[in-house]
């Protein structure tokens, strides 16, 4: 089976809430993949329903050929949620030899403890821990059943930037083993930087799927910018410009035709230097999709 995971029509109600409608999505063995979306976009609801934590209305779901709960129960799925939480009174030794001792085929203590970064930690109680440390635990918990699909929902929360790098080297060591990972997140130069392909949601729907660079294009446009001796009027009528922001002495002009553009700019005498040009980013392309959809 090359399908790690399959939910084909799937949809789920809350009272008159459809958090999830009516979705169809795949993804291959091996595959790391972002969901992205606005709050109340579905994320965290799919990612339930995959766990089994949630029941789908419609549709079917589909874990390594099996229902989640049948997945789950196999050891084949592990989980980093935001609401899960742990015994402040608890050594990390502990928590990791708990959730070793669930599963039938566990990874060895010190490999969970080392490809979380948790071996300096060991034995040091969890509320001697910090935001960053405590996110690691819940990556390690996730990790000691030894899974083939890993699901996370907002795994670098509380992470300082040079933890954030830490834990993504991790997982590119746990990917590398032919692992398959979905996560959601916020941050999206996690989703841009770390994912093979980025997922988008907005009311339940997918709206968006394809590698970082194609749901780039999909929002269209570049970005010139150059520093100017003057004022930026009449920089909005070049034609090809779509919107003009000044920021200190450098001009930023959003446009959908910048040969257009630059063309004008040349011609039109203004003095200007340090002229680049760039295509959309995914901050840009995540804007302009969720805004089409009725971003929340």
């Amino acid at each position: 089976m090359t399908q790690a995971v399959r939910l084909a029509g799937v949809a789920k109600t809350y009272g008159p809430v459809r958090a999830v409608d009516g979705i169809d999505l795949s993804i291959g063995r091996g595959e790391t993949v972002a969901l992205l979306g606005p709050n109340g976009a579905g994320k965290s609801t799919t990612i339930n329903m995959l766990l089994g934590l949630a029941e789908p209305g419609e549709g079917v779901i589909e874990v390594f050929g099996r229902s989640p709960h049948e997945a789950v129960q196999a050891g084949k799925v592990g989980a980093m949620l935001q609401e899960s939480g742990f015994a402040a009174n608890a050594r990390v030794i502990e928590i990791i030899e708990l959730a070793r001792a669930l599963y039938k085929h566990p990874l060895p203590t010190a490999e969970v403890l080392a490809t979380a970064e948790l071996t300096e930690v060991a034995r040091r109680r969890v509320d001697k821990l910090s935001g960053g440390q405590t996110q690691r635990i819940r990556f390690a918990f996730a990790l000691a059943g030894n899974p083939e699909l890993l699901l996370l929902d907002e795994p670098t929360v509380a992470m300082d930037v040079e933890s954030r790098q830490s834990f993504w080297a991790a997982m590119r060591r746990f990917t590398a083993t032919g692992r398959t990972v979905l996560f959601a997140t916020h941050y999206l130069a996690e989703a841009d930087d770390y994912a093979d392909r980025v997922v988008v949601m907005a009311h339940g729907k997918v709206i968006a799927d394809g590698s970082g660079s194609e749901i780039k294009k999909m929002a269209g446009g570049r970005t010139m910018s150059f520093r100017l001796n003057g004022t930026g009027d009449g920089l909005a009528d070049l034609p090809g410009v779509t919107a003009v922001e000044v920021r200190g002495d450098r001009i930023l002009l959003r446009c959908d035709d910048s040969d257009a553009a630059v063309q004008a700019l040349i011609h039109s005498g203004r003095a200007y230097r340090d002229l680049e040009i760039t295509g959309a980013g995914l901050e840009a392309a995540f804007l302009t999709l969720t805004s089409a959809n009725g971003k929340e």
